[in-house]
């Protein structure tokens, strides 16, 4: 046999072989980008509802599917942990809070957009999203509620009431 009869039988046993596996090693890239693009749409999504359960999560997961050893994917993960390090701090007076919170918002999305190819800059992130004020109004409205209902159920604050109609008594008839 000849070398090029061995490199047809190498080929017709390697070729599937290489082919799934390079079709495998694929998938697996394009899964990875689309955990990562999960989050960078969540987050783009709810950046005007930072209290939502989806916001939330997407950034709990930012450790997870961000590579700390890819120099580009550790800058994402740098600014979460700043972010983190903010929203766990209460000492911070609540209106450099607020502003400081959106600045750093502002600066994890446009690190996550560059690592995932996106072309926004950060005033295009910080600007560009929609929250009607009813949104807003209806959730300052629903924490009353539960702040004052859980009050009341607490023994702290009592119900208002005033009766309108007394009951006639047997002996009014």
């Amino acid at each position: 046999m000849t070398i090029s009869d061995w490199l047809m039988i190498a080929a017709v046993f390697l070729g599937p072989i290489v082919s799934v596996r390079l079709t495998r090693y694929l998938d697996d890239k394009r899964e990875i980008r689309e955990r990562k693009l999960n989050i960078f749409k969540t987050l783009m999504a709810t950046r005007a509802y930072n209290v939502s359960w989806a916001h939330v999560e997407a950034l709990n997961r930012i450790d997870l599917e961000f590579n700390k050893n890819h120099k580009k994917e550790k800058e994402v993960i740098d600014a979460w942990k700043e972010y983190l390090d903010l929203l766990s701090d209460s000492d911070v007076p609540n209106d450099q809070w607020v502003t400081k919170r959106v600045e750093l918002l502002v600066e994890l999305l446009h690190k996550m957009a560059k690592v995932l190819r996106y072309d926004f800059d950060k005033t295009h992130i910080k600007n560009s999203s929609y929250s009607p004020r009813v949104h807003s109004q209806t959730e300052v409205e629903q924490n009353t509620l539960r702040k004052e209902l859980i009050e009341v159920l607490e023994g702290l604050r009592s119900l208002p009431m005033e009766i309108k109609n007394w009951p006639k008594s047997n002996n009014e008839s």
